[in-house]
């Protein structure tokens, strides 16, 4: 595996850094720092640059689901970073918490049907896409990076269907529209653990169900005893994602919900 993007990836990070020295279309940079991209860009152009620099993916635990992928096929995968037009593309990798996460809905459909979801820190978006599937009455697909939003749109057009696409910040607030929240590699750091941990707590009081997706994380083991959780499956990872993601092999689904 070579390329910036490849080596930060092998370190099991939850997110892709990348710098924007070289930068497509000239003079424009999408940056994840200024929650902005440059007004030079139209919506089509950006879905043109997302469209050219990734491949059209099912080579995941969810291959119902076509998604908008970095892959070994990509140059941004061999390049060094600088190359990059994005600045962080953590929405073109499809992480092992939110591929068992999407599993796990696809194949108990009955938990999300007619369901109101809210899936928070979407990415590429495959979570909330398999809530739609599965028949979700509501699913909003959640993420502040503006680059993040296009690439869902992107995908829930590859995959016939449409997606609410939300851009605030809700960590830490009630969510009144939605009765499950969904969370898909998340725990990544000990201390937004924790900031995420009293979020979770207040949703369960105020009724919430949430479904976390985890290869399981030193962050997210300290919640367990915290949180009133239940594993609810369990499931190897394919080869690529393995070597994607620092040779994790396993993913687990927990459920969170007050008795």
């Amino acid at each position: 595996m070579a390329g910036c993007v490849a080596r930060y990836i092998r370190q099991g990070k939850a997110c892709v850094t990348v710098t924007c020295a070289h930068v497509i279309p000239k003079g424009t940079i999408w940056s994840a720092d200024a929650r902005h991209r440059s007004s030079h860009v139209s919506d089509a152009q950006l879905v043109e640059v997302i469209k050219r620099e990734t491949e059209l993916s099912t080579n995941h635990l969810t291959p119902e689901i076509k998604l908008h992928l970095i892959t070994q096929k990509c140059r941004l995968w061999h390049e060094h970073g600088d190359t990059s037009p994005f600045q962080d593309p953590f929405w073109a990798f499809y992480w092992p918490g939110g591929q068992v996460l999407t599993r796990y809905i696809l194949d108990n459909p009955k938990e999300f049907l007619d369901r109101r979801v809210l899936d928070v820190g979407s990415g590429c978006g495959a979570t909330a896409i398999g809530c739609k599937m599965v028949g979700a009455n509501l699913v909003t697909a959640n993420d502040i990076e503006p680059v993040a939003l296009a690439a869902i749109r992107l995908n829930a057009t590859a995959n016939e269907l449409s997606l609410d696409v939300n851009a605030d910040n809700w960590i830490g607030r009630s969510t009144p529209r939605w009765d499950i929240v969904v969370l898909g590699d998340m725990f990544y750091d000990l201390e937004f653990a924790n900031t995420l941990f009293h979020w979770i707590t207040r949703l369960l009081d105020e009724g919430k169900t949430v479904f976390i997706g985890d290869p399981g994380r030193a962050a997210l083991k300290t919640a367990v005893d915290k949180l009133p959780m239940q594993k609810v499956y369990k499931t190897d990872l394919p080869v690529s994602t393995r070597q994607e993601n620092n040779g994790l092999t396993q993913a687990w689904v927990w459920k969170c919900i007050n008795s």
